[in-house]
């Protein structure tokens, strides 16, 4: 992509916000529990929104032909840390509970995920627990010019008694 000659931007993001209500997290939101590989690792968790906005960013205004962004949120949080927000704000508790990998990818593969795709989940969750993830970035700042919402304002927006129930 650098080398053909066209203008190129990358971004970079990490965990998305929005996998608590709508992703990879919301059937244990919806549960009570998150049951994860991540131990007390952390990440700071970007919302779509600024991630988008960078893309527009990027695609309309000069200046961001060559750059590549690390787009993340502007504080690091614990599973735990976040499961605390998003109980805030349903009014009802949400547990964080750590477990190991191979349970994880068991569990993974009892609810019809492959094997490969089980292990390139805790592969990628592995980043968390293992606190590569929780670098605050400066991407959203240096594209917008402004800070990156912070997971609160997500949960704020998404969350709320009553949420996720039929």
């Amino acid at each position: 992509m650098k080398a053909s000659g066209l203008e190129w931007t990358i971004l970079r993001p990490g965990w998305f916000s929005q996998n608590f209500g709508e992703g990879l997290l919301v059937d244990g939101v919806r549960a009570g529990v998150l049951r994860l590989p991540t131990a007390d690792g952390a990440t700071t968790w970007i919302d779509a929104e600024d991630i988008a906005a960078v893309a527009a960013a990027a695609l309309t205004e000069p200046g961001h032909h060559g750059r590549t962004y690390e787009l993340g949120g502007p504080r690091a949080l614990t599973m735990a840390e976040a499961a605390a927000e998003i109980s805030r704000a349903l009014g009802r508790t949400l547990r964080y509970e750590p477990i190991s990998e191979e349970e994880y990818a068991k569990g993974l593969v009892a609810e019809g995920w492959s094997e490969a795709a089980a292990g390139e989940m805790v592969v990628a969750l592995s980043a968390i627990r293992r606190d590569l993830e929780a670098k605050v970035s400066t991407g959203v700042q240096e594209a917008l010019g402004r800070e990156p919402r912070d997971f609160s304002d997500y949960v704020a927006r998404t969350f709320h008694e009553g949420w996720g129930r039929s």
